[in-house]
Formats: C-alpha cells, sequence, structure tokens
C-alpha cells in the first residue's frame, strides 16, 4: 500500500494540489510512526473542539499538528510536511438503558500542507460529512456492499451514481423512503427533473 499512498501524494503535487490522507492499519510501518511521533514529541499547534451536542450524541474533538515528522522510510514520505492527530471523544445516549456510553478513538493523518489545527479539524471534519452523505448511502439505501454483482460491477455502480444524482437534483432527502415510494408508484419516477 505504502507505493499507492507514495503515488497518490507525488499525483496530487504534479496537479497542483494538496493532501491529507488518513493512515491506516495497514500502513503498520507509517501508523507506528504517527503513534511514535505523537508519543514522545509535543505537537506544534493544538485545538480542542467545543463540545456539540446533536440527537442523542455529544462530541468533541482534539486536533494536534507536528511539523516536519521524522519517519521511517524519508525517501518515500518527501512530500509529507506534517502529521495530524485527530482525537474523537463521543458520548451516545442508549434509550434503552438512559445512560451515556463513551465512544472515544484516535485517527492519523499524513499531509502535503500545513494548516492550522483548527483548519486541519474542519477539513477532515467535512470529509466525514461526505462519507455520510455519499458512501453511507450507497452501501445501506442502495445496498452496494451488499451486492454480489461480479461480472462488469462498475455498470451497475455507475447505475446507482446516476440514480443517485437524480435523487440530489430533486433535493430528496431520505433516499431510502424515496425509493419505498418510488416502487409502490413508478410514475412518480418519470416526475422527476432529469429523467426526460
Amino acid at each position: 500500500m505504502p507505493s499507492i499512498a507514495k503515488k497518490t501524494l507525488q499525483t496530487a503535487k504534479t496537479t497542483g494540489n494538496e493532501v491529507i490522507v488518513q493512515v491506516k492499519g495497514n500502513q503498520k510501518t507509517l501508523l507506528n510512526d504517527c503513534q511514535t511521533l505523537s508519543a514522545t514529541t509535543a505537537p506544534n499547534e493544538v485545538y480542542q473542539e467545543p463540545m456539540t451536542k446533536s440527537r442523542n450524541r455529544i462530541e468533541s474533538r482534539k486536533v494536534e499538528i507536528f511539523i516536519s515528522p521524522a519517519l521511517t522510510d524519508d525517501e518515500q514520505w518527501t512530500l509529507v510536511k506534517g502529521v495530524v492527530k485527530v482525537q474523537r471523544f463521543r458520548q451516545l445516549l442508549d434509550t434503552k438503558t438512559n445512560t451515556w456510553k463513551n465512544s472515544d478513538e484516535t485517527s492519523f493523518y499524513i499531509s502535503t500542507i500545513i494548516l492550522s489545527a483548527q483548519d486541519f479539524c474542519q477539513v477532515i471534519r467535512h470529509h466525514w460529512s461526505i462519507e455520510n452523505k455519499n458512501h453511507y448511502v450507497r452501501d445501506v439505501s442502495l445496498g452496494e456492499d451488499k451486492s454480489r454483482i461480479r461480472t462488469n460491477p462498475h455498470i451497475f455502480a455507475k447505475l446507482r451514481s446516476f440514480a443517485l444524482n437524480i435523487l440530489r437534483k430533486n433535493k430528496v432527502e431520505n433516499v431510502s423512503l424515496e425509493l419505498f415510494e418510488n416502487c409502490m408508484n413508478l410514475d412518480r419516477v418519470l416526475n422527476y427533473a432529469g429523467v426526460l
């Protein structure tokens, strides 16, 4: 995987873009470097996001930036300008027992650009809102992960994208409900803007 990450960083740079990439568990050396760095070095900047409450969740994030990190394979990671550590603190209300349960996690990111800790926090949060709006809908409402199609799956992926784009163009908020109602009345589909 590191060669793919390296190519991603190089492609972004040659096209005039910057990249913030989450370090995953399959990049063990890089992840270990990030964990060691945060445990042994003081961050260059820290931002503590205020607590927010929505529905049955209380959430906050703490972002730490480490500039010019020393990584194991320096040649491979020459484009990395910083390591970002994000700690998410969550309390989720269990409605059955009416008790709050903690759900904390820590993630690391490598970046080809240096931003303020607050800006990193907003950029990473924005990424997850895209993840929730797009990939979650694809996986849950459109059943993309459950799909057993093995011959030309890209064709059906394009059809799902086409359908999702039509629903978004028509300002549909609840994709699952809309799909159900469309199954009950196919004439509704023909009334969407962009279909005919």
